[in-house]
């Protein structure tokens, strides 16, 4: 996937208004990265045994129909256990299933083009929680460094996609006020959208390398973000720096 078209996805996922366009707009990302299925999952828990879902696919009729998405599938699927689990990317095959005494699963799943694919899980405070994941019938590149380049460019769109999904699909009453970021918090931020290492910001900022991460960090923790790119995102959401 070029670099050219990464960046039109990340802009293009940002700017979708309505569920049918988020849908668009990451299924023509999925493709891009050569993949024929993809589905997003937004969860908000509101209590330990109350939860929302909000689920954008392009799954085929039959496969839904088949029972794919049936609450016992899910709990014996390895895929779905990891992502609630963990938040490293999971790439899948046949084999992941066999570990888990689940092929029967895959056999099934494989029968609709769903034989391997990359998934991650992005858990967010305020019992946040977006997954994403792409799928195919072929099997992954052998290479990897060409997998790897695959998994980042997913880390990459999933984090500009849950906040659009974010946006989208939770009701303003539940999402968390604006919050108060310092000077510098809000500068080491700009910096870091510039592209500047934190060894860069320490310079440009006058202050040590150490400073310069906990800055970082403490806007990370006061926008509810899991990396410095998304905690950019935030900000420039919410107007903070421009």
């Amino acid at each position: 996937m070029s670099s050219a078209l990464i960046s039109a996805s990340y802009l293009s996922i940002m700017e979708a208004r309505s569920a049918d366009d988020f849908r668009d707009q990451i299924v023509r990302f999925a493709e891009e990265l050569g993949f024929s299925y993809v589905s997003a999952l937004t969860v908000v828990d509101h209590s330990p045994t109350r939860s929302d879902f909000i689920s954008i696919d392009n799954m085929p009729g039959d496969f839904r129909e088949a029972g794919a998405s049936q609450a016992d599938n899910q709990r014996r699927d390895p895929v779905m256990q990891h992502l609630k689990r963990g938040a490293v990317p999971l790439v899948w095959d046949q084999a992941t299933y066999l570990r888990q005494g689940a092929v029967d699963l895959w056999e099934e799943q494989a029968a609709f083009g769903y034989r391997t694919g990359i998934a991650l899980a992005l858990h967010l405070p305020e019992g946040r929680h977006f997954m994403l994941g792409v799928d195919r019938d072929q099997t992954l590149p052998r290479d990897a460094s060409a997998l790897t380049r695959m998994v980042a460019d997913l880390q990459l769109f999933a984090v500009h996609a849950q906040d659009t999904a974010l946006r989208l699909f939770v009701p303003p009453e539940q999402l968390v006020e604006t919050p108060s970021l310092t000077p510098r918090e809000l500068e080491s931020l700009r910096w870091t959208m510039e592209g500047k290492t934190a060894w860069e910001l320490g310079s440009i900022l006058g202050i040590s390398e150490r400073t310069a991460v906990l800055h970082i960090q403490n806007a990370m923790r006061k926008l509810g973000s899991v990396s410095k790119h998304q905690a950019v995102l935030k900000a420039l959401r919410l107007g903070l720096i421009h």
